[in-house]
């Protein structure tokens, strides 16, 4: 880091799944880091990077760049501008809110526009990744907003965005990159876990199968990533049902806006639905393999082989 970029004060807002490894490498990095998380407790292991904790949201208020990786819209709309958020503080303010959640594109807009009536620039930074990623060093990031406050960003962005900080423009249009990517995931889970069935049901073992997948012109960095837990059904969360069904209803959303139909991501958002109704909430979105293997009259077993997941 730059000396510019070694005095500069963060603050970082929301450590779950996500947060948390995200500040961690900031921490690491030698950052000069505040975190605050609604449950203490998930913060205060942060201290072994060197990141300071507060039990006051508002004492975030003082630093020079705050960072956000909250679940919804509302939440972030609650920490930033809420009776008891971030800028309830009557007097200090952050020169800038780096916004790394997965929000609208309208709740986006409307937070810029409050921000600069406090003249306070705004970053949105929406990620892809989950914890696991951030630890391989392969996070990446989209950014829209004004081009000297990315310019000014950009350090801190790339420690935790290894995998590569992007900048499309101004204004929102890194919110429309990040839904487009997250109907992605919804739409090729779901074509996955089908093929992957279809594949067992044959006759071909799912580990068999995924091998060939991965080696083909078809196999991905998510297709290999996800290949452990389809094999072994071992379904530790990474991004819950309930978080998917949200940013596949952002993109419905959007289609409806923009006049684009999207027939394979109403059905898919129509699957999670499902998959939710089915008791699926607290286990991870690619358990959507254990629906598909149900509606098929499968009941699927582990099939203890390891397979790697590609990060390593």
């Amino acid at each position: 880091m730059s000396n510019a970029s070694a005095n500069t004060k963060l603050g970082w807002i929301g450590t779950g799944r996500m947060g948390y490894e995200m500040a961690a490498r900031l921490g690491r990095a030698g950052c000069d880091v505040l975190a605050w998380n609604r449950t203490r407790a998930k913060a205060e292991p942060l201290g072994k990077y060197g990141v300071q904790v507060s039990d006051s949201l508002t004492a975030l208020a003082e630093r020079d760049i705050v960072f956000t990786m909250v679940s919804t819209s509302e939440d972030l709309e609650q920490v930033l501008t809420g009776p008891h958020g971030l800028l309830s503080h009557p007097h200090a303010k952050p020169r800038v809110i780096v916004d790394c959640s997965s929000i609208s594109i309208q709740k986006s807009a409307q937070l810029r526009l409050a921000l600069r009536q406090r003249d306070i620039e705004f970053l949105a930074a929406p990620v892809s990744g989950n914890a696991k990623v951030i630890k391989a060093g392969k996070l990446s990031v989209v950014c829209s907003g004004p081009k000297p406050v990315f310019e000014e960003c950009r350090g801190f962005l790339g420690i935790f965005g290894a995998g590569g900080v992007s900048y499309v423009s101004d204004g929102e249009l890194a919110r429309i990159a990040k839904i487009c990517h997250n109907v992605f995931l919804g739409v090729v889970t779901q074509s996955l876990a089908e093929i992957t069935v279809l594949a067992e049901k044959a006759g071909l073992p799912r580990h068999a199968f995924l091998n060939f997948m991965n080696n083909s012109v078809m196999g991905s960095v998510f297709t290999r990533y996800k290949t452990p837990a389809f094999v072994n059904l071992d379904f530790k969360v990474t991004f819950t049902p309930q978080l998917l069904r949200k940013d596949m209803d952002l993109g419905l959303e959007a289609g409806h806006h923009f006049q684009v139909p999207m027939p394979l991501a109403s059905a898919t958002r129509e699957l999670i639905q499902a998959q939710l109704g089915n008791g699926y909430a607290d286990q991870d979105f690619s358990t959507l393999l254990l629906m598909q293997a149900k509606a098929s009259g499968m009941e699927l077993r582990p099939e203890n082989v390891t397979v790697t997941d590609g990060l390593d």
